[in-house]
């Protein structure tokens, strides 16, 4: 049977580094117990860096607003001129996530392409903004993953996955970009603060093609949450996409990991399988307490997260892109004549629902 492989993995972020301002703005608008409050869970996030398109500037007065005015000292923008920075920006953002790849980007070889955004809607649609700026073909075929959130990177490679085994001549794209910071939101609800103090932007582009190099896809499970549905929420308001990030998200993602290990049957995310029959674990991003929660639901060694904190601590949450920045270290770090590493992938997001795949390094 063919097996679909990552060939290979281009990331790219946008100029402008935004956390420390975010933080900034945050604190000016708490009062006091609130801001020592945010101010430690600040240091416990494990997040030193985010990246924006929108470049912050700091006024005389000390206020801090950015150079458009964008998130200004009035009313902030609607949904319709966050789109429309969504339409200018992300085609700029997945050519330089296609520009990364290099060499392994052939655009005459594609076959297929596939993309997966959550935070802005344009038609035609990115896909066909790719084709047009990267000289693909015109007459590949393209599908679109819209507005399932962080897990989507899953759902994008599993395309890509049963394309390959279709088809073994298939040469497939798979772009991930989520442009977050375009949905900030102006509240006074330390939680809602807290969830924006997790996200920033990026891309991935991937190759998945029938090559035996790189990241061996194995296979895919999904599983649920029962009565979780509204612990993770993304709605498009009047204000942009609106994000709720419930915080018993993290003891919700332990007990089940829990329950499914201690289960341990064929039909489970472990798939009868232990943790130690694991030599690498590519968990999404997406916040320090979501990896502790993993961590400890599972036992896993020491450090076994650390490629996913890694990239929590240098660009964020980057939704649905988050997982494949993980994936390009992993596959980064291999040196050559390495021996073959078996490895598991997790990703959470809205239902509460988690989505997997088991790989190989190779």
């Amino acid at each position: 049977m063919t097996v679909a492989h990552i060939n290979a993995i281009g990331t790219a972020v946008p100029p402008h580094q935004v956390h420390d301002a975010f933080v900034g703005y945050v604190r000016a608008t708490l009062p006091p117990k609130a801001q020592r409050l945010f101010d430690r869970m600040v240091t416990r996030a494990g997040i030193e860096r985010r990246f924006s398109f929108i470049e912050p500037e700091v006024l005389p007065d000390g206020q801090i607003t950015d150079t458009e005015r964008f998130y200004g000292l009035g009313e902030w923008p609607g949904t319709g001129e966050r789109m429309a920075r969504y339409e200018a920006w992300a085609p700029l953002l997945a050519v330089k996530a296609i520009a990364a790849l290099g060499e392994a980007f052939d655009a005459a070889s594609i076959t297929h392409v596939v993309v997966a955004s959550c935070t802005g809607f344009t038609a035609p649609g990115l896909d066909q903004q790719i084709i047009a700026a990267t000289g693909i073909d015109p007459s590949a075929e393209r599908t679109v993953v819209g507005f399932m959130g962080c897990y989507a990177a899953v759902n994008s490679l599993r395309l890509a996955h049963h394309i390959v085994r279709s088809e073994p001549a298939a040469r497939v794209l798979v772009v991930n970009l989520e442009l977050c910071t375009l949905h900030f939101q102006r509240s006074g609800d330390l939680e809602k603060l807290l969830s924006m103090l997790l996200f920033g932007d990026g891309a991935s582009a991937a190759i998945v093609s029938a090559d035996s190099a790189g990241v061996a896809l194995d296979d895919f499970r999904s599983a649920a949450i029962a009565g979780s549905a509204s612990a993770i929420t993304w709605n498009i308001r009047d204000q942009g996409f609106d994000m709720h990030l419930d915080g018993q998200v993290p003891a919700l993602i332990a007990e089940a990991l829990a329950t499914d290990r201690a289960r341990n049957d064929c039909g489970g995310l472990m798939r009868g399988t232990q943790p130690a029959d694991y030599d690498r674990w590519a968990v999404h991003a997406g916040g320090r307490t979501i990896l502790d929660a993993v961590e400890r639901a599972l036992e896993l060694p020491e450090n076994a997260l650390e490629p996913s904190r890694r990239v929590l601590r240098d660009h964020g949450n980057m939704s649905s892109a988050t997982l494949m920045f993980v994936l390009r270290d992993m596959m980064a770090d291999r040196a050559p004549g390495q021996p073959e590493e078996r490895g598991m992938a997790l990703a959470f997001g809205p239902g509460l629902a988690a989505e997997s795949f088991r790989f190989r390094l190779v």
